[in-house]
């Protein structure tokens, strides 16, 4: 059963989703039950209704605004010039980079995946569009397996497990206090993201 359906296989062990090895899973399969946020969001040259609705594309316009506002994005979408109908420009061009996070979350809204991965989802936003998005972000959270991939260490502090690692392998394991508690590498990175940035 090997082939360009099946997923890569891990170097070691095996990954497991509620028990079943992926490597026993087609990738189509695989793919439906994970959702994505990515750092930099992927967005088309359409309408912002056609980029929400990218999740999930038998979404009805009332489903797709309802993800808009679990995203804290109606608002901003609505003030567009054509609000859901508004083309947004080739990789979301027209929108700041917090509006583009907001869309990406929308259609991970609106995909509803037991699986979500963020992927450094708060990189290069400012201080408001952060906080709307990490608002959002930990409604779609709720309820679902989430993989965060981030050097913000503040914002995994209630993660059930953080898994710390350098140079591509892992090098410690635990909650956010058991990581503390320990002094270990993990720490050294979290406090060092405490400290104020000199000006």
């Amino acid at each position: 059963m090997q082939g360009r359906d099946h997923v890569p296989e891990p170097q070691e062990g095996a990954i497991l989703i509620d028990g079943i090895d992926i490597q026993r899973l087609r990738r189509e399969s695989l793919r439906r039950q994970i959702g994505l946020v990515l750092q930099q969001s992927i967005l088309f040259g359409a309408t912002v209704r056609e980029n929400i609705a990218y999740g999930n594309p038998k979404a009805s316009l009332e489903e797709i605004v309802a993800a808009g506002r679990a995203a804290n994005a109606d608002e901003f979408i609505r003030e567009l010039e054509h609000g859901y109908d508004s083309v947004i420009g080739e990789r979301g061009a027209t929108l700041s980079g917090g509006e583009q996070q907001r869309i990406a979350i929308a259609r991970a809204v609106i995909r509803d995946a037991p699986i979500l991965v963020l992927d450094e989802p708060m990189t290069g936003l400012d201080a408001e569009s952060q906080a709307k998005v990490r608002e959002a972000l930990n409604r779609l959270m709720a309820r679902r397996t989430c993989m965060v991939i981030t050097h913000d260490l503040p914002s995994v502090a209630d993660a059930d497990l953080v898994v710390v690692l350098e140079d591509g392998r892992i090098v410690d394991r635990g909650t956010h206090a058991d990581l503390l508690a320990r002094r270990g590498r993990y720490r050294d990175l979290y406090e060092l993201s405490q400290q104020p940035i000199a000006s």
